[in-house]
């Protein structure tokens, strides 16, 4: 049976996504638009840098996690990996959010039981995934601050995101590209650069299959062989193979979820594209709700509330042996740094 495609980005997103990888005619007429926002952004940091703006340091060193473009770049499987990386060592390891896409605007701790509602559906996902402590809040060093109040014998504090918010100093910077790389080489609204490459960066690493420019480090990714129950039960994906099923993904690109699906021999009778850090609220199960839904393990946090049967697929994301060698010894030089 083929596959249907249902939601996903409206045809003026998609337009201009395509905009982002070539200097056409689209990204010409905005072009303009990316000097000014070019000159805001560059007078910003001029602030920062004279003091004008305040950069605020904690005891403990920082290593933060983010992007030069737009739209997801697998920042979140980066944050889990370096996370259980550092545990892996005996770290204590704390992590911070701004928590994209919760309707709460406070400071606040992300719990067991907390709902992605209210913290986000990343952090959400890492405090699930790593059981480090998590807090998001609109100012990462109030998160920061928050953290270190509660869980004080904190070695390291990991920020999801965060590479162009400069009110909290960083020891390290790991910047995260995709298969896009940096596109057209423009920044926003005319290419998909939030600012200029290359910048001062202390780690490089590609998160998707095929690097669009040298240098940096490489990842291997790819989907689990079970799924994941919303009681914590493992789905063997061969078990669902000769099934025709549905799946969802509320993500930056909801097709790359799709292919990796059918990477693994399944048959996807449905896809069910939807907005990045969608909601759900409002959201009504197709007809077809006898075949098993499969989603991302970012959606099932909060799917699950709608759909308990729904069954996530974690991804497997590895970055290269010698990424982990070199964040070790960035972050072994580091002030404040204790080792476990």
């Amino acid at each position: 049976m083929p596959s249907q495609d249902r939601g996903g980005p409206g045809p003026s997103a998609s337009r201009l996504q395509g905009a982002w990888l070539h200097r056409g005619w689209l990204a010409c007429l905005l072009w303009p638009v990316s000097l000014l926002y070019g000159a805001l952004f560059s007078l910003r940091r001029l602030f920062y840098r004279l003091g004008w703006l305040r950069t605020e340091r904690v005891p403990v060193p920082v290593i933060v996690v983010g992007n030069v473009i737009a739209g997801g770049a697998g920042k979140t499987p980066v944050v889990m990996a370096v996370v259980a990386h550092l545990q892996a060592r005996g770290l204590r390891v704390g992590v911070v959010s701004r928590g994209y896409g919760r309707r709460t605007d406070d400071c606040r701790e992300v719990l067991v039981d907390s709902d992605p509602h209210e913290v986000g559906d990343e952090p959400a996902l890492i405090h699930r995934s790593t059981r480090a402590p998590v807090f998001v809040a609109r100012k990462r060093i109030e998160a920061a601050r928050a953290l270190l109040a509660r869980h004080p014998a904190t070695q390291v504090i990991v920020s999801d995101d965060g590479l162009q918010h400069l009110a909290l100093a960083r020891d390290i910077e790991i910047c995260v590209f995709d298969d896009r790389g940096i596109g057209n080489g423009w920044l926003l609204p005319a290419g998909l650069l939030r600012e200029c490459w290359p910048r001062r960066c202390d780690l490089v690493l590609h998160s998707g299959e095929r690097p669009a420019f040298a240098g940096g480090y490489t990842a291997t990714r790819s989907l689990s062989q079970h799924a994941v129950t919303s009681d914590g039960q493992f789905v063997p994906l061969e078990a669902l193979a000769d099934k025709p099923l549905v799946a969802l993904a509320a993500i930056a690109r909801p097709e790359s979820f799709f292919e990796m699906l059918r990477a693994r021999g399944l048959t996807l009778a449905e896809t069910i594209a939807l907005p990045d850090h969608f909601h759900f609220n409002a959201w009504q199960r197709p007809p077809s709700s006898d075949r098993p839904l499969l989603c991302t393990e970012k959606d099932a946090v909060k799917l699950w509330r709608k759909a308990p049967d729904a069954l996530a697929v974690p991804l497997q994301f590895a970055p290269a042996p010698e990424f982990f060698t070199a964040l070790d010894a960035k972050l072994s030089s580091t002030d404040g740094y204790q080792a476990a």
